[in-house]
This record gives C-alpha cells, sequence and structure tokens, in this order.
C-alpha cells in the first residue's frame, strides 16, 4: 500500500529545471537543519519520518521548507529539545514583531 507521500511513478507534470533564489526564511531552515544535525540533536531519518508522518492534508499543501521546519519543531519536541509552551511563547512574540513591522 502507497502512503500519501510516495508520489514515485506518478504523473507529477513538467520538472522545472531553472534555478531560482531562496527566500530568507528557506536559507535559515536550511542552516538549522546543517546546526542541529552536527550537534547531534537531529538526524535526517528523524527529519524524515516526521515528514512522512505528516497528515496527507498537510503534506499536500506544504512547501518544501515549510515541511521541514513543521518537522525540525516535532523532532525538537519530541527530544525535549524545547516545550510546547517556550514554543507557543516564542511563536506569540514573533507575531507581535510582524504586526509592528519588526523583523
Amino acid at each position: 500500500m502507497r502512503s500519501h507521500h510516495d508520489m514515485g511513478g506518478l504523473p507529477a507534470g513538467p520538472v522545472e529545471r531553472a534555478e531560482h533564489d531562496y527566500a530568507h526564511w528557506e536559507k535559515r531552515v536550511d542552516a538549522l537543519m546543517v546546526l542541529l544535525s552536527r550537534l547531534k540533536l537531529l538526524r535526517v531519518d528523524e527529519l524524515r519520518r516526521q515528514i512522512e508522518s505528516l497528515p496527507p492534508d498537510a503534506y499536500d499543501t506544504m512547501t518544501y521548507y515549510e515541511r521541514w521546519i513543521a518537522a525540525i519543531t516535532r523532532v525538537l519536541l519530541e527530544r525535549g529539545v524545547l516545550t510546547s509552551d517556550e514554543l507557543g511563547r516564542r511563536m506569540t512574540e514573533v507575531q507581535a514583531k510582524a504586526a509592528k513591522g519588526e523583523t
């Protein structure tokens, strides 16, 4: 049985071969993955497991790096590196700064 993330062999349309710039936040997610890997706080197989366990509606609507940051967050919560309370407080701070136009 094929899981929702397994798209191998299915028609997907043309592949975009042109180079593109990454958004600043996408570069940060990539850098975070590298850092956490070097600190041995995250392994690639953990990232993949979390991405593949995303519900179909989330997996299908998220971009590549949105899946990555969701998976990274889930691993860090699972390992106890951060708590959901800490995450919630930080998200509130970021949202407040964004509302004020701060970055």
